[in-house]
């Protein structure tokens, strides 16, 4: 029962904290009229967001697995609370940017405090299956929660939204109080940063899987950041239209995700999420290469993103194998390849873009994800379920 209560307050968490994350991106166009500015200076919210959150990804692993998993949980959901709250009543740009710097602090801590604590807590058997179906449950925020926020933009202004998402935390704030398990055994008390991750970084099987996450990810988040974009363009419809197949596409990568359980526990899952990554990078060259009915493109983009979403919980159930007392320092440094991952797959799938058309997006992704395959085959033997080269 009691880990029950726990899982649900990680799941809470780590949804409130994702729909946080994302919460700007709708809202750009009203703070921009607002504060009588252009929608590319208001997207530097958005900015600030994300670089607080990849900042805090990094160094709140090690806090957590310095100080234990409790605290970090309660000061990032305050954070988060107390960023979202003041988010709603800023009066001016430069205080809206500080508002989301604490947010995206906040937000950072959650993800790998959250996967180290259930790694704490969950048996190894099942410690995978919990992964996926949280990751799923996760995803479900841009799915459902992102639309939802932005319909109460649409009925009461861009405050509204924060207003709702600071008394969640709130009530998230108080549910992982009670919950959050109080009995922890952190390991020696540092607040250094890099000692852990040059442990971390000692080991050659998760160096190597490093490399295969990030290259995954490049992939991923090409193919889903151009998605919309390649949509609008070659079947002539707005922004508003696009929302349904980005809905369904989704829905690809909550499947994905809860699908990770079942291959975390195999013994041969880097084999198959090296496959499933491949077949996902040949579909995003076909779907932008072809030229057939946009249903026909969503189909197959659901099922790329679906097949390139299986890696990233697997990656991090294995982090948490192999990394002894440092498991929220392995969640959070295979976060920060996510975010590297992010800013490469846009940022070099922009220049493709301009060279070789959407085509360029779909060889991006094919190429990102064989080197991906390559580096899995010749360096990933000992990732096997149950890989234990743990440290201390």
């Amino acid at each position: 029962m009691k880990q029950s209560r726990f899982l649900i307050a990680v799941a809470v968490a780590l949804f409130a904290g994702q729909c946080t994350w994302l919460l700007d991106a709708p809202l750009l166009v009203e703070i921009a009229s607002e504060f009588d500015i252009s929608v590319a200076m208001a997207g530097q919210v958005a900015a600030a967001n994300f670089a607080a959150w990849a900042v805090s990804v990094v160094i709140s692993g090690p806090l957590s697995d310095s100080f234990g998993r409790r605290p970090v949980a309660l000061f990032g959901l305050s954070l988060l609370c107390i960023g979202a709250l003041a988010s709603a009543f800023a009066l001016n740009l430069p205080t809206l940017l500080a508002t989301r710097v604490v947010s995206g602090l906040g937000g950072g801590m959650i993800p790998p405090n959250s996967m180290a604590a259930v790694a704490d807590v969950v048996s190894p058997h099942r410690r995978a299956q919990t992964v996926g179906r949280l990751m799923a449950f996760n995803t479900m925020a841009s799915v459902i929660g992102i639309p939802l926020l932005a319909l109460l933009a649409e009925l009461g202004g861009w405050r509204l939204p924060f207003l709702v998402v600071g008394i969640v935390m709130a009530m998230v704030l108080l549910l992982n109080w009670f919950w959050f398990p109080r009995v922890e055994n952190p390991g020696p008390r540092s607040l250094s940063v890099l000692s852990r991750y040059r442990d971390l970084l000692s080991i050659p099987v998760f160096r190597a899987a490093f490399a295969v996450n990030l290259t995954q990810r490049m992939a991923f988040f090409g193919l889903s950041g151009y998605l919309a974009a390649y949509l609008i363009d070659s079947y002539n419809i707005n922004l508003a239209q696009v929302a349904i197949p980005l809905a369904i596409v989704g829905v690809g990568r909550v499947i994905g995700s809860y699908l990770a359980g079942p291959v975390g526990n195999r013994g041969d899952r880097m084999t198959i999420i090296s496959v499933a990554s491949l077949a996902g990078g040949v579909l995003a060259v076909l779907l932008l290469s072809i030229d057939v009915p946009m249903w026909a493109v969503v189909g197959l983009a659901t099922v790329s993103v679906g097949l390139l979403s299986i890696g990233w919980p697997v990656f991090m159930t294995f982090g948490t194998e192999i990394s002894g007392r440092s498991r929220a320092t392995s969640v959070g440094l295979l976060g920060a390849s996510n975010q590297v991952s992010g800013v490469c797959g846009a940022a070099i799938g922009g220049v493709l873009l301009a060279w070789f058309g959407f085509q360029g997006i779909g060889y991006l992704c094919l190429v990102t994800v064989a080197v991906s395959f390559v580096i899995s085959a010749l360096f990933m033997r000992e990732a096997g379920a149950g890989a234990k080269l743990l440290i201390d």
